[in-house]
């Protein structure tokens, strides 16, 4: 099983007027980098995201299954999931019958534990595919971004500035180490 993002936030957590700020630009210096800035804020929180293994924008993924877990627990690598969205049967036509509400429910610890709980009176897929939407990250409907996450993108993204090829990511151990506290780790 893996989420495939349908929807995600058009805005990074941390905008261009903010590395700018913080790579002391003069308001008008510069501007022609924006989108070298922009692209390099992308940059450091995709590496972000992989080292905390957390969703630092708001998204919208879809989850196949083509059977419902024994156990009643589906385990999900999106963290910090926020809202189950829409839970169904796929049809041959392509459209898709929704499950009654309650059958399929955020676990207890959306955070640190990220999954979803069957009800045990859930339906038989009976040979169609399982479809499950969940909102997940942070912003939006989620929690706001912690600020270390914050402080993490902007130091990555203004190291990459400052030496653009010229040695090797000086604050890869920086930024680590701010991202730290929220990684999620795995067995």
């Amino acid at each position: 099983m893996i989420p495939l993002r349908i929807e995600a936030a058009a805005v990074e957590p941390v905008g261009v007027p903010d590395l700018r700020a913080y790579l002391r630009f003069e308001s008008d210096a510069g501007a022609d980098e924006d989108g070298l800035l922009q692209a390099l804020i992308s940059a450091a929180r995709a590496s972000l995201e992989i080292e905390t293994r957390r969703i630092l924008i708001p998204g919208r993924y879809r989850i196949a299954l083509s059977a419902w877990p024994p156990d009643g627990q589906v385990p999900l690598p999106l963290s910090p999931l926020v809202a189950l969205l829409r839970a169904g049967f796929a049809q041959a036509s392509g459209g898709v019958t929704d499950l009654a509400a309650g059958l399929v429910r955020l676990g207890p610890d959306p955070g640190e534990a990220p999954s979803l709980r069957i009800d045990p009176a859930v339906p038989d897929p009976a040979g169609r595919m399982i479809l499950i939407e969940v909102a997940a990250g942070y912003g939006g409907d989620g929690p706001p971004l912690p600020e270390p996450l914050r402080l993490a993108i902007l130091r990555l993204a203004a190291a990459r500035y400052e030496h653009r090829g010229d040695e090797p990511d000086a604050a890869r151990t920086d930024a680590a180490e701010l991202a730290a506290p929220f990684r999620r780790m795995r067995l």
